[in-house]
């Protein structure tokens, strides 16, 4: 490839040989007359600009408009989402709207101008939109209050809309650009009135994502394009076995190496920096040899970690639910059930490894990176660096895959540490190996299930008892005070299904193993569980799983509104050829109902194709339509990779996958056909849409796997699995 070849110039080639992506290519200039993202130079903070109105809103004499955006962006959506919800009360227009994002350094000095800066738990429009909305509305009136003042008029009789305002009486109008610097004098004796969702018209249009002209053109930063004056490279090797400590490592390797600058030894790791590019620092690395103090974990391997958490199952724990009397209900049941399920750690694995570029200077820290919490980042580089948090700027870019994992700022404490050191600007940059075997997990889970039926053969009572680690610990928080951490319980305390007796209960055991929040923390394993586990009642009662869950779901018309959309979209009943079948699975998750159907082939050899997957989606709200979807799509492969593929696994204490050689991910040409159905329901609560639709994937899959092959399957991944069957 030339060397000088850009992204842009790359994808095109690519795909002019290849045919097809060309069609979205060629739709990139259309997008780019819409709002579109600042440019901005990652040297400087931003925090402050010509023709502010306010902390997020700034418009030019030529009325383009700037909006802050004061979350993170990693192909979710909500760079678009935010601004559509401040423009819909601002009433102006949206292809002059320019986006940036907010300055963490300005949220710290201006005491929280823009509140909570982080992007997780699908929480960045739904914890956003009542305030998004009241910047807008704010703004509005003050241009409003500006025009009024001019023409000697009442407020009253004056209109906004498309970036002018109107007095009606008169027919006279104002630009925005024209009155920005009045409207920014203005202060408000109350605040506006914020419009009902009955009222919204801009909100709830499906438009492109802002942020995809700028990674089809190679123009969008990442943490990983930070590129500075007198930058070095480094590269790391923290102890394999977590907890452990650095004893030893011999640096005389080192000789000779090209461009090696220094080894810097760290408690847990150690670091290899070099001039000129980081493959020169990866290289050197990889000559050492170093001692470590493992400790006791350095004997662990998954099948002890599984007895254990299996043995624990029979502990006393914490309740997290108890309706009715489930024991009184077993002892005189006609029918009862049992069985465990099981699920392992799973790596995040973003496309982007970790990385963190940091520019330390004695009475200012710089930080390039893509991170969920810019705010919490700030915070974890202050303390590292030993600066008060107003002289940290933290320079946020793109994220290149999050799912969690970029709530955490270990990357960026350990590239203070090396600059420390050497005293010069240092890129940090892990490798995939790194990356997968140094992650915050997602936990390992044992869920048993006891159960007991009527004559209808619908379940009266079941019981759940869950094993498995603490993520609050992880973060360092303090336990519940009450009851178990929600993860722990996430998609069972709160499903749907209307059991008389039902107890939910936990017991956290923890190991040497961080974990972590994971894409639907809880419920991302627990759905399959008791989704599986449904089926297993439904099957051995000779019941149709659909009806079954009708029948739970009896009076609950927002759940049985996205079953049955993905039944029948999903063409529930409809007959198929043998080896292919049908699977269901429905949960709650942040706020949001989905319904999925997986329609999946099992070949003779047990290889196993997910065909078709129907996704009924109840957000209760959209302001995106299009995102909401691309969500749904993005997760439902999200989640078949960790159904299909997806373990980590533990030997002498050290996680085993490394690459996607072994930790596989879900292919082109693996890809089901995707159909996803929003079937928004309204109410009190606005509902995430980045993670509701990655737990049910897993249950609807086996659930099809057992009605194409009659094998049950209660431990993931599926591919541990022998699936096979006599030939056709």
């Amino acid at each position: 490839m030339n060397a000088n070849l850009t992204r842009r110039q790359f994808i095109l080639t690519a795909t002019s040989a290849a045919g097809g992506l060309m069609i979205g290519i060629g739709a990139a200039p259309a997008m780019a007359e819409a709002a579109t993202v600042v440019a901005q130079p990652w040297n400087e903070d931003n925090a402050h600009a010509a023709n502010e109105i306010d902390a997020w809103i700034a418009i030019d004499p030529d009325d383009s408009i700037l909006i802050r955006y004061q979350r993170s962006e990693m192909g979710q959506g909500s760079m678009t989402a935010l601004p559509m919800i401040i423009t819909e009360e601002l009433q102006c227009d949206w292809s002059k709207v320019r986006i940036e994002y907010a300055s963490p350094n300005r949220n710290i000095r201006e005491n929280k101008v823009y509140g909570d800066m982080f992007s997780n738990g699908s929480r960045s429009v739904r914890a956003s939109q009542k305030k998004m909305q009241q910047v807008g509305a704010s703004a509005r009136e003050r241009l409003i209050a500006a025009a009024a003042s001019r023409w000697n008029v009442p407020a009253s009789e004056c209109t906004a809309a498309l970036s002018v305002v109107t007095h009606g009486p008169s027919g006279q109008t104002l630009r925005y650009g024209e009155l920005t610097a009045d409207a920014a004098e203005i202060k408000l004796t109350q605040e506006p009135v914020i419009k009902t969702p009955d009222k919204f018209t801009f909100i709830g249009t499906p438009m492109p994502r802002i942020d995809v002209v700028h990674k089809i053109d190679g123009s969008a930063k990442f943490g990983i394009d930070a590129q500075l004056p007198g930058i070095v490279f480094a590269a790391i090797n923290a102890c394999p076995v977590a907890g452990g400590k650095l004893k030893n490592v011999d640096d005389s390797a080192l000789a000779g190496a090209p461009g090696v600058l220094q080894m810097i030894r760290l408690d847990n790791a150690v670091a290899v920096v070099a001039a000129g590019s980081y493959w020169r620092a990866k290289q050197a690395l990889a000559r050492l040899q170093p001692e470590w103090d493992v400790g006791a974990a350095g004997s662990v391997d998954s099948d002890q970690l599984s007895q254990a958490f299996h043995t624990a199952l029979n502990e006393t724990m914490v309740i997290a639910r108890n309706d009715g009397d489930v024991d009184q209900a077993m002892s005189g049941a006609a029918k009862t059930f049992e069985a465990i399920y099981e699920t392992p750690y799973l790596s995040h694995s973003p496309m982007e490894p970790m990385n963190a570029t940091v520019h330390l200077q004695p009475d200012r820290l710089d930080v390039w990176v893509g991170t969920q919490a810019a705010d919490e980042a700030t915070e974890a580089a202050a303390k590292a660096s030993g600066l008060k948090p107003e002289q940290v700027f933290v320079h946020n870019g793109f994220v290149g895959g999050g799912f969690g994992r970029r709530d955490a700022s270990d990357e960026i404490v350990q590239a203070i540490a090396i600059a420390k050191v050497v005293q010069k600007p240092v890129k940090l940059v892990w490798t995939r190996e790194e990356d997968t075997r140094q992650d915050k997990f997602r936990p390992h889970a044992v869920v048993a299930f006891k159960a007991a039926a009527g004559s209808d053969g619908l379940p009266t009572a079941w019981s759940m008892r869950v094993v498995t680690s603490s993520i609050w610990a992880s973060v360092g928080r303090r336990p519940p005070a009450k009851g178990p951490e929600p993860q722990s319980v996430a998609g069972l305390v709160d499903n749907g299904y209307k059991v008389p007796n039902t107890r939910v209960e936990a017991l956290i055991k923890n190991t040497h193993l961080p974990v972590w929040f994971w894409r639907a923390p809880g419920a991302n394993q627990h759905v399959f569980a008791i989704e599986s586990f449904l089926d297993e009642i439904a099957s051995a009662s000779g019941l149709d799983p659909y009806q079954v869950r009708r029948n739970l779901l009896e009076g609950k018309p927002d759940w049985l509104k996205v079953l049955d959309t993905a039944a029948e979209k999903g063409d529930w009943g409809k007959q198929l050829p043998r080896g292919t079948a049908r699977g269901i699975a429905i949960c709650e998750d942040t706020g949001s109902l989905c319904a999925q159907v997986a329609e999946v082939t099992v070949r003779p050899n047990g290889d196993v194709k997910v065909n078709r997957v129907t996704v009924a989606l109840d957000t209760r709200y959209m302001v995106n339509p299009q995102t909401i979807a691309e969500q749904a799509e993005g997760s439902v492969i999200f989640g078949l990779t960790a159904a299909l593929y997806g373990k980590i696994t533990i030997k002498g204490g050290v996680p085993v996958q490394g690459n996607f050689d072994t930790y596989r991910m879900v292919r082109l040409a693996e890809a089901p056909k995707i159909d996803v159905h929003l079937v928004p329901s309204g109410g009190r609560v606005w509902g995430g849409a980045g993670e509701p639709a990655t737990p049910p994937i897993a249950g609807a899959v086996a659930n099809a796997i057992f009605a194409a092959t009659g094998k049950r399957i209660r431990t993931l991944p599926i591919m541990d699995h022998d699936l096979s069957y006599g030939a056709v």
